[in-house]
């Protein structure tokens, strides 16, 4: 009785949702977010703007989990606060905030090592979740979350002269296709609750036809063929991958760049359908499941490891190497330090993908700016002084920058991929900096993104030199496999 009283003690850490199905792996679907955090409450009796839904052409239907059934070319719903007979109560010890989904995931599968329940969470940033009566590992630092709510946002469905309260989950067809920030999307669609109290608006997509809204916003509709079945076979494995990552909110993945952009299908033209097709089945494995298919717009001439982008375990895939000509090759050696880096980034013969926009940079930052990317009052006295590199990777990518003050302020140390998350304005961390004068400082560096995977500036240039996509595949992802669609796999 004693234990089963201290069980009822221990507040659950979010709003419980049903977990998102797994598919087959003949016809995956997944389930997409178009719109998170709908209904969040901005102030006492404010919620965010309504959600607007219209037809292409024939009426949608929707249905929501109460039986009410209402069609029409156009929907508006709204947000309600109503009241619930009983209040929920949360508590969590929070972890973070992260960078990305890899670094907090690595967090979580060290504390499920140590016999620790975890959750990845992103109310806003990525965050780890654990029971308030979980002692953490050493080392390990949470801050204490909790909540009270005596209410609950339902969906009103607006009419001309009425409103009718709405049970979800809400189902959404759209037999002419729905139109949403400027694109047509097929459905079938769902409007259901998320683990913050908000929700989400989600379209329901057979994998092949969602690589049909990734492949050209990722690499661009005319990039050449072998680049854009290469770039088929990225996403497709990437969202296999990835399928856990919004499970505590009930769907498979997001539609941004927190994921892989997903846009209008219909914006696949003849030439990305074509490599979508060829590629069809076919992904990178290691060890029987689907690898983690990073990838980016350009290297800079250097690939990074992936535990050089993310705090992340090294994967034998995913390392450190030039990318170039054979002499762009003997040109250089890893590991790169400071001076080797100078060279290189004065240099650009010869390496794949050099004219990208950004395979050359420069960057100029003030204290100014600085303080407001550092979230510091400008009140305040504190002015950066210096901004020293305290560690690099064997690409020559700053590992750890810190940003020194003037007093007793304490230095601001930035790591891994919290370096562009804090300095939005650098395009890479393949960069060397020095002081141009007081309080102003010139970032030298090349690249656009973590560099770890694909540079996708290097796979057109390869493509436009007669590699096959196979080829190039191995060239960014050694010693992987390519080949056929392996069962899924539940992702711990």
């Amino acid at each position: 009785k004693d234990d089963a009283l201290a069980a009822k003690l221990i507040l659950p850490t979010h709003r419980e949702v049903p977990e998102p199905p797994l598919s087959s792996a003949r016809n995956p679907l997944l389930l997409v977010s178009l719109g998170a955090h709908l209904g969040t409450i901005l102030g006492e009796g404010k919620n965010t703007s309504g959600l607007h839904l219209k037809s292409a052409d024939k009426p949608l239907i929707l249905r929501d989990k109460s039986g009410i059934i209402h069609k029409s070319k156009e929907i508006t719903i709204a947000w309600r606060k109503v009241p619930l007979k009983e209040s929920i109560e949360l508590s969590r010890k929070v972890v973070g905030p992260f960078a990305s989904f890899e670094s907090a995931q690595k967090v979580a599968i060290s504390l499920e090592a140590a016999g620790v329940d975890a959750v990845v969470a992103r109310p806003k940033d990525w965050e780890v979740w654990v029971k308030t009566n979980i002692k953490l590992p050493q080392g390990v630092k949470a801050s204490r979350w909790t909540s009270k709510t005596d209410f609950e946002v339902r969906p009103i469905l607006l009419g001309r002269t009425s409103e009718l309260l709405l049970s979800g989950p809400l189902e959404i067809e759209a037999p002419s296709g729905l139109l949403w920030e400027g694109g047509l999307y097929v459905g079938p669609f769902y409007l259901q609750p998320d683990a913050y109290g908000t929700w989400t608006l989600l379209e329901e997509v057979p994998l092949e036809r969602y690589l049909q809204g990734v492949v050209p916003h990722e690499i661009g509709a005319s990039s050449p063929p072998a680049a854009l079945a290469v770039q088929a076979v990225l996403a497709r494995t990437w969202a296999l991958a990835n399928r856990h990552r919004f499970a505590v909110d009930g769907y498979h993945l997001c539609s941004d760049t927190q994921c892989q952009v997903y846009r209008d299908p219909r914006q696949a033209g003849k030439a990305v359908k074509r490599a979508i097709f060829s590629t069809s089945g076919k992904v990178l494995t290691w060890g029987k499941s689907p690898i983690s298919a990073v990838y980016h717009a350009s290297n800079g001439g250097v690939m990074a490891a992936g535990h050089e982008a993310w705090s992340i375990k090294p994967v034998p895939y995913l390392q450190a190497q030039l990318d170039g000509s054979e002499e762009w090759m003997n040109r250089f050696e890893l590991p790169l330090d400071r001076s080797a880096l100078n060279a290189l980034l004065n240099d650009g013969d010869n390496a794949h993908g050099n004219d990208h926009v950004f395979f050359r940079w420069k960057r100029i930052l003030n204290s100014f700016e600085l303080k407001n990317a550092l979230k510091m009052p400008m009140q305040s006295s504190a002015r950066p002084k210096k901004i020293l590199v305290l560690e690099r990777g064997v690409s020559g990518r700053v590992l750890a920058l810190a940003i020194q003050f003037e007093g007793d302020e304490s230095p601001v140390i930035l790591r891994l991929d919290g370096i562009r998350r804090t300095l939005r304005n650098l395009p890479s961390t393949l960069f060397v900096v020095k002081k141009l004068d007081d309080g102003i400082w010139q970032f030298n560096g090349g690249g656009f993104g973590h560099g770890a995977g694909l540079s996708q500036a290097g796979a057109i240039d390869l493509s436009l030199q007669g590699w096959t996509p196979e080829e190039i595949l191995m060239h960014y992802y050694p010693g992987t496999s390519y080949g056929p669609l392996p069962e899924v796999r539940k992702t711990p």
